[in-house]
């Protein structure tokens, strides 16, 4: 069986939505690589994320995978907290307002790094 797709094409795609200021849902992610949503395709889309940013942090760059959020509540989903929000300390709940803030911070700094390098604002325009 193919992959889903190589972690450089979903890192291009989540690079995009950095420089737009935007997360997607794992189904527009999936779209957006030529897949309907299914629970097997998030499963292994959610491996190339892992991918994804265990190289981009060889490079020095920030998390993508946080760009890639739940349809339900704008959240990632359990393997990006049980990993990524761990590893930079955070503790508390995985739902509600509480998480909410810190993953908006964290897209933040995700946005600004890909924005400050994009030469974009964010919303379209030029700096």
């Amino acid at each position: 069986m193919a992959a889903l797709a190589e972690p450089e094409e979903v890192r291009i795609h989540l690079a995009a939505a950095a420089r737009a200021g935007i997360a997607l849902t794992y189904g527009e992610l999936l779209e957006q690589l030529g897949y309907h949503f299914s629970r097997p395709k998030m499963r292994a889309l959610c491996a190339i994320l892992g991918a994804v940013d265990e190289a981009g942090a060889a490079r020095g760059e920030p998390e993508l995978a946080v760009l890639v959020v739940r349809q339900s509540d704008g959240l990632p989903g359990q393997g990006w907290w049980v990993g990524c929000a761990r590893d930079r300390g955070y503790a508390g709940p995985w739902q509600g307002p509480e998480a909410a803030h810190f993953i908006r911070a964290v897209q933040g700094e995700t946005f600004a790094w890909h924005q400050s390098r994009s030469g974009t604002d964010g919303n379209g325009g030029a700096r």
